[in-house]
C-alpha cells in the first residue's frame, strides 16, 4: 500500500507547481491514499466507500476516527470532483499526476517507493530506543556464577549440574522477578527450593496483571467448583 506524503495539489486550471495547496483534504484516514469513491458518515467523517465497509463489518460497527457509530453515510460527491479536478506532484518522481490517478502511478513508481522506503529508515533512526518497564520473567540469570539468557528449565538444570556442590545461600532469580517476589530473600537450600517451587513454568499459571487478592480469590472459587 502506498502511503501519501505532503503532495501539493492545484487544480488542473492552475499552477500545479506553487505548492500552496495541501492534498491531506484528500487522504483516507484508514488506508493513508486519495480517496477513492469518497462517502462521509454521519459522524462527520469521510473514508473511501470499501474502508469504510470494513469499518462497518463488525457487529458493532465504529467510525475508525471519532470511534462513535457511523451511523447514516452518504457519497461526498463534491470532494470526489475535486479530485478529479486536481493534480499533485508525486514526491518520488515529481510528475504532475490527476488525483484520481495517483494510486496507480505510485503503486507503479519505483522512485516513489524509494522515497516510502527511505522515510521509513529514517523515521526509524530517529525514534529513541523504548525500555520496557516491565521485568523479565522468562529468562534468568544464574545466582553463582551469572550465565545468563536461561529459561526456567536451563537455570534449574544448569544449576543441579553445575553448582549443585555450593553451599552459598543466593536469591532465587525466578522469584525475584514475580510480582510477589522479594529480591533480598536468599533461600538457606536453594537446590531443595528450585525442586519444590520450580518444576512448572509459573507463565503458564499466573496472570501477572493480577493482583495477589484477586488470585488467591480465584483459587478458592476454583476449589469449590471441583468440590
Amino acid at each position: 500500500m502506498a502511503m501519501l506524503g505532503g503532495y501539493s495539489a492545484a487544480p488542473h486550471k492552475k499552477n500545479a507547481s506553487d505548492g500552496s495547496n495541501d492534498v491531506s483534504e484528500f487522504v483516507c484516514p484508514v488506508c493513508l491514499e486519495i480517496f477513492d469513491s469518497p462517502v462521509t458518515t454521519q459522524c462527520g467523517h469521510t473514508f473511501c466507500h470499501s474502508c469504510l465497509q470494513e469499518c462497518l463489518r463488525p457487529q458493532k460497527p465504529v467510525c475508525a476516527v471519532c470511534r462513535g457509530a457511523p451511523g447514516h453515510w452518504t457519497k461526498a460527491a463534491q470532494l470526489e470532483a475535486l479530485i478529479q479536478s486536481s493534480v499533485a506532484a508525486c514526491k518520488g518522481c515529481g510528475t504532475q499526476v490527476g488525483l484520481s490517478k495517483m494510486r496507480s502511478h505510485t503503486a507503479a513508481c519505483s522512485k516513489y517507493q524509494e522515497y516510502i522506503e527511505e522515510g521509513v529508515r529514517t523515521t526509524a533512526q530517529s525514534q529513541p530506543a523504548i525500555v520496557s518497564s516491565v521485568p523479565n520473567r522468562y529468562t534468568f540469570t544464574c545466582p553463582y556464577c551469572n550465565c545468563q539468557n536461561l529459561d526456567q528449565d536451563g537455570l534449574v538444570e544448569h544449576c543441579t549440574t553445575q553448582h549443585a556442590r555450593d553451599a552459598r545461600q543466593v536469591v532465587c532469580p525466578i522469584c525475584a522477578s514475580m510480582p510477589w517476589g522479594d529480591p533480598n530473600y536468599r533461600s538457606a537450600d536453594f537446590f531443595q527450593h528450585l525442586k519444590i517451587r520450580h518444576t512448572f513454568s509459573y507463565d503458564t499459571f499466573v496472570d501477572y496483571s493480577t493482583d495477589e487478592h484477586t488470585m488467591i480469590q480465584e483459587a478458592l472459587q476454583r476449589s469449590l467448583m471441583d468440590h
